[in-house]
């Protein structure tokens, strides 16, 4: 039953990689999500539904549109495989299956955000808002299947004391992280919170480590000046859902360390 679990849900994940793909590509143009249809954006062509297996559709096209030839972005194939494995991943760590549908929506919604920080160095305020208003109710069913209604408390405390400490990150440091990672913050907060305070400490901690060591690297090598602007989100979903994934361990170690 669990390799089944983790197989369906690993479909499931390329489906929605697919659809995380024209998020990230229409949101930060205030474009709809729904109309028009996926299309090949050189040519305008429809794209058939055989033409749109997550990943397959793009190996066997070798990369380009059927209609025209023109190159379609290596992108669109690593956001469906990475949100996949992430799905499968899910499945196979978290402890209950009814928490699954919640932070599998989590998982889609940081690939979105981390690409699309990285590229346009912005987190789109929508995107926030869209996954906590899928999210919560999720996490309310959770709380309901597994009859630990005191998470739902824990998630608002984590939400509202991340959101707090990264307000006044925004404002003691200017320029130092932007609205936008304060709201991440929020909603990072509330799922971490569900599983635990220490999670919410932990996936907080590793964001920062996650992120200080290639920026240090790379002011060592000269690469980037401490004046540079760096993306913050992908970092913080990093942190976040490797908390959600390998937190008790990591919890562990550090406690014995």
């Amino acid at each position: 039953m669990q390799v089944t679990l983790e197989a369906v849900t690993g479909v499931v994940g390329l489906l929605i990689g697919s659809f995380v793909g024209v998020v990230v590509d229409r949101v930060p143009r205030q474009e709809s999500i729904v109309l028009p249809p996926s299309h090949c954006v050189a040519c305008s062509a429809p794209i058939r539904a055989y033409d749109n297996i997550p990943v397959v559709s793009y190996v066997v096209l070798r990369g380009r549109c059927r209609a025209c030839g023109a190159r379609i972005p290596p992108r669109d194939a690593l956001l469906e495989l990475g949100t996949g494995i992430l799905f499968v991943l899910l499945a196979w760590r978290l402890s209950s299956a009814w928490a699954l549908p919640a932070y599998c929506v989590l998982a889609a919604s940081a690939v979105a955000i981390s690409a699309i920080d990285v590229e346009h160095m912005r987190i789109p305020s929508a995107l926030v808002y869209a996954t906590a208003a899928l999210g919560a109710p999720l996490l309310v069913l959770a709380s309901a299947g597994t009859h630990h209604w005191s998470a739902l408390e824990s998630a608002a405390i984590g939400g509202a004391i991340a959101f707090a400490a990264f307000f006044t990150l925004f404002y003691a440091v200017p320029r130092g992280i932007g609205f936008g990672d304060v709201r991440f913050a929020g909603l990072c907060g509330g799922f971490l919170g569900w599983l635990g305070y220490r999670e919410v400490i932990a996936g907080f901690l590793l964001s920062f480590v996650v992120a200080g060591v290639p920026a240090a690297l790379l002011l060592a090598m000269h690469k980037v000046k401490r004046q540079t602007k760096i993306a913050f989100g992908p970092f913080l979903a990093a942190g976040t859902v490797i908390t959600v994934l390998f937190g008790a361990p990591i919890i562990h170690a550090w406690a014995n360390f």
